[in-house]
């Protein structure tokens, strides 16, 4: 289908064969269908897409927002009767509070004339919240055109494997899709799509391909670089693209001059790294930052965390984890040793790091470097005790740190600080502490 392709990009595989599992209307299709992937895989977009396209009978409910038995079960056949009903026929609410009953009505509604011969597919969104309910529901959805009798596919979405859903006394197995993350390529082609009509879309694949080499080694979520590289384009309120432009409208370049258009950004984009990026602000409010060359920190709503007050040994936990994320691990000797002799910033080094560490984003730092920098930093003697270790945690839950997994040999926990420069400085003058001094980026 030629439309379907230029819906969903650079998903032909899985399209190709979730097209072949679901066959012809009226023939039975495979009881049930696993689709797993990392967040923003395309996942949702393309069942929704193919299963709208194809004009099949769907039922789509998110498993976040029905949290109880009740709620799931409810929602899905209220929304199979809006199917099978006119609008005057199904005004009465369907009430279920058990999987049995759930089946009983099932049947009921799918014998109506649009439902009774072609497949009726459930989609379960989010579906590893099926694990904290009822330890029936799983094996009972897996099962459910066997226990129905009818032709209906369960479709389950899922960042995580299916693995972790197999309950220890078996079940029915599913047909298991797995859908990779985007590559830089697939982003590129994503994101360059539909670029506005007023410029070459060469113009904006360029654009793309400049911000991609600076934020795709710190996000890769899709949802996350729409919004920050495009903005909304629907709305017409794209966040960085305006200022990319700036110089070719002003006619101070053309459209092929790209190292000017990267001046004009570079200084943009440290902001957007401390703000839009984390979704501190809203479109609006980044747009009147721009018009008014607003510093950051001045706004309204932004950085919430500087409101927050932290215990002592929190303030040097979070001084050192900005350290070990923002500082190559070989300038620790330079920075954090007294006798560590004579060392240059070379010319050599300043070839090959012309991108600034802060435009680059955070990186990964192991819990032991974050450790070795904090009793370097802190005038006391600090013991690694149990109220070190808590306090890493909180900051975790406060989301001034965050936990992006572990070390594979030595299954140590790494983090990364996703605090501003701002927020940081200002948390080191509580404490007396001159941060500048051990940035790396800052000689």
């Amino acid at each position: 289908m030629p439309h379907l392709e230029n819906m969903v990009l650079c998903r032909e595989s899985q399209v190709s064969t979730l097209q072949s599992l679901f066959g012809e209307r009226h023939h039975f299709s495979f009881p049930s269908i696993f689709i797993y992937g990392h967040t923003a895989s395309g996942k949702t977009y393309v069942t929704q897409t193919l299963l709208r396209s194809l004009e099949l009978p769907h039922v789509f409910v998110n498993c976040v927002e029905c949290f109880t038995l009740r709620l799931l079960l409810e929602q899905i056949l209220n929304k199979l009767n809006h199917l099978s009903s006119s609008e005057s026929e199904c005004s009465t609410h369907i009430t279920c509070e058990i999987f049995n009953d759930f089946v009983r009505l099932f049947k009921r509604i799918t014998e109506a004339e649009n439902l009774k011969d072609q497949t009726v597919y459930i989609v379960l969104d989010k579906a590893e919240y099926l694990r904290d309910m009822e330890a029936n529901l799983l094996p009972g959805f897996l099962r459910l055109q066997e226990l129905t009798g009818r032709n209906v596919t369960v479709i389950f979405l899922s960042e995580i494997v299916w693995e972790k859903f197999r309950p220890n006394t078996g079940c029915f197995e599913p047909f298991v899709l797995y859908f990779p993350d985007y590559s830089i390529g697939n982003l590129q082609k994503i994101l360059s799509h539909d670029h506005p009509p007023e410029y070459s879309a060469d113009f904006y694949a360029a654009y793309i391909n400049i911000l991609l080499g600076v934020f795709y080694t710190v996000c890769r979520d899709l949802k996350e670089l729409r919004h920050l590289l495009c903005g909304s384009m629907r709305e017409k309120a794209a966040l960085n693209f305006p200022k990319y432009c700036e110089p070719v409208v002003k006619g101070e370049a053309n459209e092929r001059d790209t190292r000017k258009l990267w001046r004009n950004i570079e200084p943009h984009l440290k902001k957007a790294m401390q703000t839009v990026y984390l979704r501190e602000i809203s479109s609006s409010q980044w747009e009147k930052l721009q018009k008014d060359d607003t510093d950051p920190g001045q706004l309204k709503g932004l950085s919430a965390y500087t409101h927050v007050e932290l215990p002592y040994y929190s303030k040097f936990i979070l001084i050192a984890a900005y350290l070990a994320s923002y500082n190559p691990a070989r300038t620790d000797k330079r920075f954090f040793l007294k006798h560590h002799g004579k060392i240059k910033k070379t010319n050599f080094l300043k070839k090959h790091e012309k991108t600034s560490n802060h435009l680059l984003g955070p990186k990964p730092f192991p819990l032991d470097r974050l450790l070795a920098i904090l009793y370097s930093i802190v005038d006391s003697r600090v013991a690694p005790t149990a109220n070190i270790f808590s306090q890493i945690t909180s900051l975790v839950t406060l989301q001034l740190l965050t936990l992006v997994g572990h070390d594979d040999q030595l299954d140590e926990p790494k983090y990364k600080c996703t605090v501003s420069l701002d927020f940081i400085r200002a948390i080191a003058r509580t404490v007396n502490f001159d941060i500048i001094k051990y940035l790396y980026d800052f000689l």
